[in-house]
């Protein structure tokens, strides 16, 4: 016993700093919201501490999941999710695709692919607002003022405005902005399969297609469960690009992110807590099987 604990004592000394600060900032703090969260902790006598707040267990999560504005949020967070990913991975795939071919000026058009990431959603959500704006005909600009320039006036919508898929709208901005990376991503896979792989199934008599169904896409499948994971969390968690494009109040682009904001922001700390708690669950069932399945295959 006193040997084993010789051995580790180093190490543990070198992780203590660490380990306190995540045990304190992460899941001391993740202890403190849900606290929070089952308290009547609603307005802002109570946040401040000059009226005391009582325990009502999980009566804030059972009125959140059961008011048709959060559920509105939540079928919002799906559809922006679904077509976030869908559109990220495809377009980032076939970039990648198209890449991994002989292409002149390869670095160019790598570099052009991979700017968007570079910038923040805040600022890319300041051009998109104007690009997706819901006017149209003589007071038409952005998108439907291009439409209307080259005779597709029929693709002229109110984008972000719909009350019924306005936040799919959102999801065109973030997907121009994710590609790229997801692109490099695919990209590096590509690039990691040997070239006597392939050499050997075209030896084989395999058609292009062949080769890459049987060959070269099973090969890709760790990078794209780790872009799904990587990119699907991130569409979870979002808040900033909605808050550039639309407003918190906007009922027909909120999330339950901007949901926690605006609680928050009234004072209503329990609600706002309940709703991160929410979200953090949401995460973790997208999030904990990835680990464990990874954790699983290296101690294979």
């Amino acid at each position: 016993m006193l040997k084993s604990l010789r051995r580790a004592g180093p190490a543990l000394l070198m992780l203590a700093p660490s380990l306190i600060l995540v045990g304190v900032f992460v899941y001391g703090l993740i202890g403190a919201n849900f606290t929070t969260s089952i308290t009547d902790n609603h307005t802002a006598a109570q946040a401040t501490g000059q009226k005391p707040s009582v325990v009502v267990w999980f009566e804030n999560y059972l009125d959140l999941l059961g008011s048709e504005a959060f559920q509105h949020s939540l079928k919002n967070l799906v559809l922006y999710t679904v077509v976030f990913l869908a559109g990220t991975m495809l377009m980032g795939f076939l970039w990648a695709w198209m890449m991994d071919r002989p292409v002149k000026g390869e670095g160019f058009f790598r570099s052009v692919y991979l700017f968007p990431f570079a910038v923040s959603f805040v600022a890319s959500g300041v051009v998109w607002r104007w690009l997706l704006n819901s006017n149209q005909g003589e007071q038409a600009s952005g998108l439907n003022r291009l439409f209307q320039i080259v005779g597709l006036d029929f693709l002229q919508n109110n984008w972000w405005n719909n009350v019924t898929w306005g936040i799919t709208a959102i999801a065109i901005p973030a997907i121009w902005q994710l590609s790229g990376y997801v692109m490099a991503l695919f990209l590096a896979g590509f690039r990691g399969i040997p070239d006597e792989l392939r050499e050997a199934a075209r030896m084989d008599g395999a058609s292009e297609w062949k080769l890459y169904r049987h060959v070269l896409f099973p090969q890709l499948s760790p990078v794209a469960l780790s872009a799904l994971i990587i990119i699907g969390h991130m569409s979870l968690k979002a808040f900033d690009l909605i808050m550039s494009i639309s407003k918190p109040a906007n009922y027909q682009t909120k999330v339950p992110a901007v949901d926690m904001y605006v609680f928050k922001s009234s004072f209503d700390y329990a609600n706002a807590a309940a709703v991160g708690s929410i979200l953090l669950i949401i995460v973790a069932v997208v999030i904990v099987p990835y680990l464990v399945r990874t954790n699983r295959q290296e101690k294979r």
